[in-house]
């Protein structure tokens, strides 16, 4: 059997043997685009021209985000025909492609390239790849998001294997050093906590920020030092193209 014969199994019907995101609803991508516009807050281009692109963009969930805030140059991206398909609903500009292939194919083209739920498929040798090509396909000064598992979270072995196409998971500092290697800049990470948008997602902010403290008293005890400090199960990630 081919070392990757299981992604041409899975991958033309990921949409609905694996997310369930087939009969999305417009209530369902606005509370979606809510909690991601406040993981992303300030991380933007300010320029609503900007060239985008969303890689394994899935059925489209940031891309409406996007498009919600005024951004109107958006390409998407994915290899599964059911997700480009989905996304097709929301946005026009979409296209069935091997993320790796593209990049090298677009070389300074895009001031944002988002990618959500994406590296952790790939192998290692497949991250160096898709990392080297999003630096090159940015211009100058282009910014790249990145959502991944996070291995430094209590429960990030049940996100890690909650998806049989997984290949990896990252923790914070290990995937900053990644990107630093293949040539990017200005590197910050966020948690991707509780939403607040009520009184419920009030408590479970409060509830949360109890718990992180605890973890963090965890890794004192344990290593003397508290860790990243970015605890929850998946994490974004932003780093830069050089200027120059």
């Amino acid at each position: 059997m081919e070392q990757f014969e299981y992604r041409k199994k899975i991958y033309p019907k990921y949409t609905s043997h694996m997310t369930g995101y087939a009969n999305l609803s417009e209530d369902d991508y606005v509370r979606w685009g809510e909690a991601a516009a406040s993981y992303l807050n300030g991380w933007l281009p300010q320029n609503k021209q900007a060239q985008c692109l969303d890689v394994a963009c899935g059925a489209g969930h940031l891309l409406h985000m996007l498009k919600t805030k005024g951004y109107s140059n958006l390409t998407g991206i994915d290899i599964s025909p059911e997700q480009v398909a989905t996304a097709k609903r929301i946005w026009g500009n979409v296209f069935e492609a091997n993320v790796l292939d593209f990049l090298q194919q677009h070389p300074e083209s895009f001031d944002l390239i988002t990618g959500f739920d994406v590296i952790e498929h790939f192998t290692k040798n497949e991250v160096f790849e898709f990392l080297g090509g999003a630096c090159r396909a940015l211009r100058p000064g282009g910014i790249l998001i990145l959502q991944t598992i996070n291995a430094e979270s209590p429960f990030g072995l049940k996100v890690r294997y909650g998806d049989f196409t997984h290949e990896l998971a990252f923790d914070v500092n290990g995937l900053e050093r990644l990107l630093s290697i293949t040539g990017f800049v200005n590197i910050k990470a966020r948690e991707c906590g509780p939403y607040v948008h009520g009184l419920k997602s009030l408590i479970r902010k409060i509830l949360w920020n109890l718990i992180r403290q605890g973890i963090k008293v965890w890794n004192l005890a344990e290593t003397g030092s508290p860790g990243s400090c970015v605890f929850t199960r998946v994490f974004d990630i932003k780093a830069e193209n050089p200027k120059h």
